[in-house]
C-alpha cells in the first residue's frame, strides 16, 4: 500500500505547484492507473514516491515506511520500473540482472527460478549476455522491468511501462500486473493510454496542473458522463481543471 498525504512540491524559479496537495491510497490487491497530460505532475508525484525527490509538505509512506525518515526500508518495499530504460548500458543484460539480484539480496534458488521464467514470458532470454546498449528500447524496457520485479516487491511503481513493447510483452506484462494485484499486492502504474487504464485498472487517479481531480473505478467514472467516450471524458475533466463531475475531486 502507498499512502500519499497532503503531498506538495514546487521546483525552484517556479510560480506554480508542480504538485498541490495530493492525497490518495494505492490500495492493496489492486492495480491503481495514474493518469494525466503532460506535465500534469505524474512524474514528479512518482519522483517523490520512489525517493529521488523530497516533498517540499506531506509525506509518502509504503507499507507504512516513510519515504523520507526510513529512506533504505522504504526503497526495499517497490521495484521501479522508469519511463526512460536507458541505464547501465555497459553492462550485459545478464549482468544488470545479477546487480539488481545482489542489491535486494535474492536468495541463489529465487533468482534462478526468476530468471528461469519471466525472460521466456517476455522472449528476452536469448539476448540476456548481449551488452545494454547494443538492444533496442522495447528490449531495453524488458530487462529494466525484470530488473525492477527480480526481488518480488510486495508494491510495483511503473512509469509508462508499455513503451515499446511489442503487443505479446505488453500482454504478459499486464497478466503479471494482474497477478501481483490478485497475490494481495500493489500495482501502480502511470499512462497515457486511456484503453489500456479501462481494461486493466481497478481505480485510477486523474491529476492535472498538479492536482488530483477524480479518484475511483472507471465506471462509476463513466456514469457520472452517460453517451460519452472516455476520451471526452478526460478531455472535459482535464481541460475544465475543476473535477466537480468527478466521484472523488480533491
Amino acid at each position: 500500500m502507498i499512502e500519499i498525504k497532503g503531498v506538495s512540491k514546487a521546483y525552484a524559479g517556479s510560480r506554480h505547484k508542480a504538485v498541490d496537495n495530493l492525497s490518495w491510497i494505492v490500495p492493496d490487491g489492486a492495480i491503481t492507473g495514474f493518469i494525466g497530460p503532460n506535465g500534469a505532475g505524474k512524474s514528479t508525484s512518482i519522483h517523490m514516491m520512489t525517493g529521488s525527490l523530497e516533498p517540499d509538505a506531506g509525506s509518502i509512506l509504503l507499507n507504512g515506511v516513510d519515504i523520507v525518515k526510513d529512506p533504505i526500508e522504504a526503497k526495499r518495499q517497490f521495484g521501479f520500473v522508469p519511463d526512460v530504460p536507458d541505464v547501465f548500458l555497459n553492462l550485459k543484460a545478464i549482468e544488470y540482472l545479477n546487480f539488481m539480484a545482489d542489491l535486494y539480496a535474492v536468495p541463489t534458488a529465487e533468482r534462478s527460478r526468476f530468471l528461469g521464467e519471466v525472460p521466456a514470458r517476455l522472449e528476452i532470454a536469448d539476448v540476456l549476455d548481449n551488452q545494454i546498449a547494443a538492444l533496442s528500447h522495447g528490449m531495453r524496457q524488458k530487462v529494466i522491468i525484470m530488473g525492477a520485479l527480480i526481488h518480488r516487491p510486495p508494491i510495483w511503481i511503473l512509469d509508462e511501462p508499455m513503451a515499446g513493447l511489442d503487443p505479446k510483452s505488453a500482454f504478459e506484462l499486464k497478466k503479471m500486473m494482474r497477478e501481483h494485484a490478485a497475490s494481495g499486492r500493489s500495482v501502480l502504474f502511470s499512462t497515457h493510454v486511456l484503453e489500456v487504464a479501462e481494461k486493466l485498472c481497478d481505480q485510477i487517479c486523474v491529476i492535472n496542473h498538479g492536482r488530483q481531480l477524480y479518484l475511483g473505478t472507471l465506471e462509476q467514472l463513466k456514469a457520472r458522463h452517460p453517451g460519452m467516450s472516455l476520451e471526452d471524458i478526460f478531455l472535459a475533466i482535464t481541460e475544465g481543471g475543476t473535477g466537480d463531475a468527478t466521484g472523488d475531486a480533491r
